[in-house]
């Protein structure tokens, strides 16, 4: 409860008062002030006393003030009293709700528009304290949600979509790691790039062996110890003899000649020299000859012929070549099926192989050579020749372990084979895909900022959780509590005699916060007013209520919400200007409603500039629970005093009663405002006494007439003798009246005859 206002200093057209000090609040509180004088002032500063907003004080500091707004109320949760002071209160009297122009501002429109602020506030105002504190937890953890998605927006774009392949963020996270992912992914890339290739896999051939012929020294070695055991040693002697007197190739040259002497006529005998034609039957070497170069020594020949062709057909010519060919062809086809299976790698050194090949074969070809040029000369492999075998034979060993790996890899060649005419490719591009995202997933700093993402998933999850839970609590609330305030508010509409009802007060949640929505009905015709602008020319909040109706449902929905504070008894009520000029009608209403709040709240004030309204509510009230106060005017702006709430009520027309009567019982008063008196005097009685023929605009004059036409009928006014006695005193009272004697303030007055006609006009209206 507010006792005093203490003090109000720099602020609007408070200067320095002190004067609220000296008059004490009541449950019931009448403020009248005229319009300008500070009555809005004084309902911010009890805003801001409930809130502890600053503002509604700051925006009204006193201009041209040295120092800033100082206010003291004495008020309930003291001592101390609170006081505004440098920008802020000492304390709050949180039980203070107030009805002004920031309330229908807030909650109900602004001017001609209702927009979604109002709707949003609306809604508090329906839910309550309570719901209304829930409502904005709610809100809070709304917003609390939108935080953790631009969080989370923000650490999705920390982990790029080429990163995550074909996975959405949250599957991507979700991948679990896998310890032979390397391999893994290796086998699925040789999969797809087979399934991709089906036709190349289709057509390359396997492997073949690489070959590289051995040398058999030991047939070679053979072929060198063959000699002629037949011929005794003095024809080899003899023959060797003679043959190295023919120089190089002359045991050739010699072996050609005894073939052709022996494929000569009369070959039984010595024969003829095919060379110079003699007699050869002297010769003392012929039969020496002919048992060296005999079918033995031929035989002898072919022999290292066949061993040295052999040798040139194993290791000579193009041989080589093949081989390097042959190794090209294995390390391109390594090359291809490495792709789609393990392949070893293929080492193999061509140019050392064919230098060791060729040296060895050099070796031995030479061997045989030197046979040949000396048959019959025992001969053997040299150990020169057996080690550059031995080197090739090394290099021949190393070619059969690859050919053993080759034969090992055809049986995955086949493998990949199979699998690649019954694969598909679009699987195995799938199944490429998410193993190399698992690779990136686990990656050191993938995985850093996907635990992050993570963890703000479920620090959102959890915030929705306790969003949802909010939510159900509050629509549990609202699905009580707004079906009983349209019925509230709808009982105020009628008791304020409003055209019109409020209809289908429902809710929503949107992003901006919940709001509530609802309908005018007029003529039983639903005017929505909702989240859209009406079309141009549609009926609207704007155009189908007039401004004394806005101003009806604003105190209707004030009322309404008062209704259903359960804590209305410890509540401070603030009312400001209730009624405009456009709510005269329901003036009478108005003060019926604020007495029944009076009864139940635990302060009223109400602040006003109409003097009749808080005069009716002063007349209604417990004398010895009401006080009043009035804003007037001082040198330096506006002070408080006591208001004589008395004095004010008495209204024109008893201050011209007694006017009148005391002139006729004491003679007192002045004479020219006592026949000024007279004829407004007899006006008001006849409104009061005659309404439906004499209503407000309607001449005396006129109204005299219509008595006259009606006098004698059904519809009689006033008798013959009452409207001759009217006419009479009207007659001498226009003397006075500035409508019809233009020297009215200059007409002479006997006080005999004023007095006469006073005593008159007091008898007609007490008939």
């Amino acid at each position: 409860m507010i006792s005093r206002i203490q003090l109000l200093r720099n602020i609007g057209q408070f200067d320095s008062v002190n004067t609220g000090a000296t008059i004490p609040l009541a449950r019931l509180t009448l403020v009248y002030s005229e319009n300008g004088r500070g009555k809005s002032t004084l309902a911010a500063v009890l805003r801001s006393l409930a809130t502890g907003d600053p503002l509604p004080i700051a925006e009204r500091r006193r201009l041209a003030a040295q120092h800033p707004p100082h206010v003291v109320v004495e008020c309930s949760g003291g001592p101390p009293p609170a006081v505004f002071e440098n920008n802020t209160w000492n304390r709050t009297l949180p039980d203070v709700v107030v009805f002004d122009d920031v309330f229908i501002d807030e909650n109900v429109h602004s001017g001609l528009a209702v927009q979604a602020h109002h709707r949003q506030n609306l809604h508090e105002l329906i839910l309550g304290a309570q719901a209304v504190a829930l409502s904005r937890e709610l809100q809070h953890l709304v917003e609390r949600i939108e935080n953790h998605n631009r969080e989370l927006r923000s650490k999705e774009h920390a982990i790029p979509t080429a990163v995550r392949g074909p996975y959405s963020l949250d599957d991507f996270c979700a991948l679990a790691a896998r310890p032979d992912i390397d391999q893994a992914i290796q086998e699925a890339e040789r999969a797809l790039a087979a399934a991709r290739e089906q036709d190349a896999i289709r057509m390359t051939a396997a492997f073949e062996s690489l070959n590289l012929p051995a040398f058999d020294l030991a047939a070679t070695e053979r072929a060198l110890q063959q000699d002629l055991p037949a011929v005794d040693a003095a024809t080899v002697a003899r023959v060797q003899e003679h043959l190295a007197g023919l120089g190089r190739g002359g045991e050739a040259w010699v072996a050609d000649g005894i073939r052709r002497i022996s494929q000569g006529p009369g070959t039984t005998g010595a024969g003829t020299c095919p060379f110079c034609a003699q007699d050869l039957t002297g010769s003392p070497v012929l039969q020496h000859y002919r048992a060296y170069f005999s079918d033995a020594y031929e035989s002898l020949k072919r022999t290292l012929a066949d061993t040295l062709r052999a040798l040139n057909d194993a290791h000579g010519g193009d041989v080589p070549a093949g081989f390097e060919r042959a190794v090209r062809v294995v390390i391109e086809r390594r090359q291809f099926w490495s792709r789609f299976c393990d392949i070893a790698e293929v080492g193999i050194d061509t140019a050392a192989i064919v230098r060791d090949w060729r040296a060895a074969r050099e070796a031995v070809i030479s061997h045989v050579a030197a046979k040949q040029a000396a048959p019959l000369e025992r001969m053997g492999v040299s150990a020169e020749t057996r080690a550059l075998v031995a080197a090739y034979e090394a290099r021949r060993m190393s070619i059969a372990t690859i050919n053993q790996r080759l034969q090992d890899a055809n049986g995955a060649i086949g493998i990949a084979k199979e699998r690649a005419a019954a694969a598909n490719s679009a699987v195995l591009a799938d199944d490429l895909a998410r193993l190399q995202a698992v690779k990136a997933r686990h990656e050191p700093e993938t995985a850093a900022r996907c635990d992050e993402y993570l963890r703000e998933r479920t620090a959102k999850d959890a915030t929705e959780q306790q969003r949802d839970q909010a939510r159900a609590a509050l629509e549990a609330h609202r699905t009580q509590v707004f079906p009983g305030y349209q019925t509230a508010i709808n009982l105020y509409l009628a008791r304020f005699n409003a055209g019109f009802r409020r209809d289908s007060v429902t809710y929503a949640n949107t992003r901006g916060g919940p709001t509530c929505t609802y309908n005018v009905l007029i003529n039983n015709t639903p005017v929505p007013v909702g989240g859209s602008d009406p079309a141009p020319g549609e009926p609207s909040f704007r155009n189908t209520l007039s401004a004394g109706d806005r101003n009806t449902l604003a105190l209707a929905f004030f009322f309404a919400s008062v209704d259903q504070d359960t804590g209305l008894t410890n509540k401070v009520v603030v009312i400001d200007d209730p009624i405009s000029s456009l709510d005269e009608h329901r003036a009478l209403t108005t003060v019926q409603e604020i007495r029944r709040l009076g009864e139940r709240a635990a302060q009223v004030i109400v602040l006003s500039h109409k003097k009749p309204f808080l005069c009716r509510l002063w007349e209604g009230s417990d004398s010895t629970m009401r006080a009043a106060l009035e804003v007037v005017r001082d040198p330096a702006g506006s002070t408080l005093r006591a208001w004589d709430v008395a004095q004010d009520a008495i209204t024109e027309h008893d201050r011209r009663h007694v006017r009148l009567r005391d002139y006729v019982a004491n003679g007192t008063g002045d004479i020219r405002e006592v026949a000024g008196s007279i004829r407004p005097h007899l006006e008001a009685f006849l409104r009061v006494a005659c309404p439906e023929q004499f209503r407000p605009g309607t001449l005396l004059g006129s109204f005299l007439n219509l008595c006259e036409q009606r006098c004698g009928t059904a519809q009689e006014i006033l008798g013959h003798d009452a409207l001759e006695e009217l006419r009479a005193v009207v007659e001498y009272a226009n003397r006075f009246h500035h409508d019809t004697n233009p020297a009215w303030e200059t007409e002479a007055i006997n006080d005999g005859e004023l007095r006469g006609f006073v005593e008159r006009a007091l008898s007609f209206c007490r008939r």
